[in-house]
């Protein structure tokens, strides 16, 4: 086995470096990235076959992989979230930021909605039930407390602040989803 995949390695090496760098320029991932990523799926494509043979088709076998990795990358790159901003300092209020500050030099119309979904998000975590406020406030301090130094705040176990924070978060996911309005039928009433 691992002398077939040292052969495929040699066969297919040039041909998958070739589309990486070509599928690499639309997802603003490194080629090297995607040709890994490549590699690990025919690895882990002959431990799931009963014979870890090579692909039927390696060429055509490779291009799709190399295609799918590269969606991926791009789905993944949609999802992320940047941390090169400014980093949220404390509101006028004396509370911790919540969300993403204004940019310097933003139109005022975003700058506006920035603020009004920062203050949404202060008062929804304000309205939280038990301890959750106070956790919440500490994990989105800009002090960047360790969960160790927020069990210490907050006076409770540090094992258990994983399982708080879950049902925090969950019941501030559901208190904001029912505070949206949902889209109206946009011309297609009944």
């Amino acid at each position: 086995m691992d002398l077939l995949k040292a052969d495929l390695f040699e066969k297919l090496g040039p041909l998958l470096s070739a589309e990486a760098a070509a599928e690499a320029a639309g997802t603003g991932v490194d080629a090297a990235d995607l040709e890994q990523a490549v590699w690990v799926r025919l690895l882990e494509s002959g431990r799931r076959a009963p014979d870890p043979a090579e692909p039927a088709e390696p060429a055509r076998w490779l291009r799709r992989a190399v295609r799918a990795e590269a969606r991926l990358a791009r789905r993944r790159a949609r999802r992320e979230i940047s941390y090169d901003g400014p980093p949220a300092g404390d509101s006028a209020g004396g509370e911790p930021a919540i969300g993403r500050e204004p940019a310097a030099g933003a139109a005022p119309e975003d700058a506006l909605l920035d603020r009004e979904v920062n203050r949404a998000l202060r008062s929804a975590v304000a309205r939280l039930p038990g301890r959750c406020p106070e956790l919440m406030k500490a994990l989105l301090s800009p002090r960047d407390l360790t969960y160790r130094e927020i069990a210490g705040e907050l006076g409770i176990s540090q094992g258990s602040l994983g399982p708080v924070r879950s049902r925090c978060l969950g019941c501030l996911r559901r208190m904001l989803a029912a505070e949206v309005a949902a889209p109206g039928l946009r011309g297609k009433e009944r």
